[in-house]
């Protein structure tokens, strides 16, 4: 009886064994059948290369200047006795602007004129008495000699005397007061600061290798931070004809016309110089470039091809689309917009969002990113309103 026994138990283990390894083979079965099923498709955003002018722009930074601008100071010490003008007035060349006081050195000047004059008459006279042998030629010269001291003496007082009053070089836009009537100024002690800002001067460094590329006249839009979005257009007037040796860079500076006076000396400008004549480019989103240690890729959405080399379609006669890899040599990048310099044509759809999810062959469903049309127009300038 005790073999029967272990027969028994023997076929119930062996049972077992065989149940636990057939629902092994079972699970291992599904998976490898999970494993080559085919995938679903990935829902990627899609947006098609196109085509558009674009014209090469080199970018800088620089700071606007006034065409003339100058703080106003008096170079003698006085007390201010008027004040001709008022803060931000327009004033004119040769406007008189401020007055020190000045009775001392008009007295000086009166007291030279009046000896200029007793000094001409005595020449005047001296030329009759020299002519008929009167006096000597000696005595003449000492007469001329004299004239001459007391006109140089005039002269020395009326500058003395145009030292004690202020007026504007030039015409522009007068600055915040910095004086009231009694107060004593020393010599250099700023009066207001005087601005012509009908035109603007914008300074601006580049990088030496691009000196070739720039050349008086040539064009350059001009953005400054306190008007995102508003640009002018500006005129190259002046190129430094050498190199800074610490920076390597060349100064340029550019003209720039403000008849409405929205611009103002000091502020911060975004410069590009625009480079030649706008060239048709093939353009996509920039966020379509994707990256890896050989290069830029870009996934471009194709149907997939079977072994005849015709569309591979699937159980609704529509063919399936996968994602394409592949290497694009890009340019420069605008407005969120790069240029395609080798790997597209116009017209090929790229993925735009969702290459992460992607791998080459991978099949997708297309998703149209709706926020970036594919045909953009080009940047209304203000230059172009006006």
């Amino acid at each position: 009886m005790p073999g029967r026994r272990m027969i028994t138990m023997l076929s119930i283990v062996l049972t077992v064994v065989l149940m636990l390894a057939s629902y092994k083979a079972l699970w291992i079965y599904q998976q490898l059948q999970l494993l080559h099923a085919p995938k679903p498709p990935v829902s990627v955003a899609v947006s098609s290369a196109f085509e558009k002018p674009w014209q090469r722009q080199l970018p800088a930074a620089g700071t606007l200047k006034a065409l003339q601008g100058i703080n106003l100071s008096i170079e003698v010490p006085g007390v201010v006795t008027h004040l001709h003008f008022d803060s931000g007035q327009e004033v004119k060349a040769g406007q008189v602007l401020l007055q020190l006081e000045h009775q001392t050195e008009q007295a000086e000047l009166d007291v030279a004129l009046a000896d200029r004059s007793l000094a001409q008459q005595n020449f005047q006279r001296g030329q009759s008495l020299v002519a008929i042998n009167a006096i000597s030629q000696g005595e003449f010269d000492r007469l001329s000699a004299e004239l001459n001291r007391n006109n140089a003496l005039v002269a020395q007082r009326c500058n003395a005397l145009k030292k004690k009053r202020i007026v504007a070089p030039f015409n522009g836009t007068i600055g915040i007061r910095q004086v009231s009537i009694g107060d004593y100024l020393q010599s250099s002690t700023v009066i207001a600061s005087l601005q012509d800002t009908h035109s603007l001067y914008v300074d601006f460094h580049i990088p030496e290798q691009a000196v070739q590329l720039i050349k008086v006249g040539q064009s350059v839009r001009i953005e400054v931070s306190a008007r995102p979005g508003l640009f002018s257009l500006a005129t190259v007037s002046a190129i430094n004809p050498i190199v800074d040796d610490d920076t390597r860079n060349v100064l340029v500076r550019a003209t720039l016309a403000n008849p409405t006076n929205d611009l103002l000396p000091g502020m911060f400008a975004h410069l590009q110089v625009l480079l030649g004549n706008p060239t048709l480019h093939i353009v996509t989103q920039e966020s379509a470039i994707a990256y890896s240690p050989y290069g830029q890729y870009v996934y471009v959405v194709t149907s997939r091809k079977n072994s005849e080399e015709r569309d591979d379609l699937n159980g609704e006669r529509v063919p399936v689309l996968i994602a394409e890899q592949r290497l694009v040599e890009t340019g420069e990048r605008r407005d969120g917009d790069i240029v395609i310099v080798k790997g597209l044509a116009k017209g090929e759809q790229i993925v735009t969002a969702g290459q992460i999810k992607l791998e080459h062959g991978t099949p997708v469903h297309i998703s149209i990113d709706r926020n970036q049309p594919d045909e953009r127009p080009l940047t209304t300038d203000r230059e172009n309103a006006e």
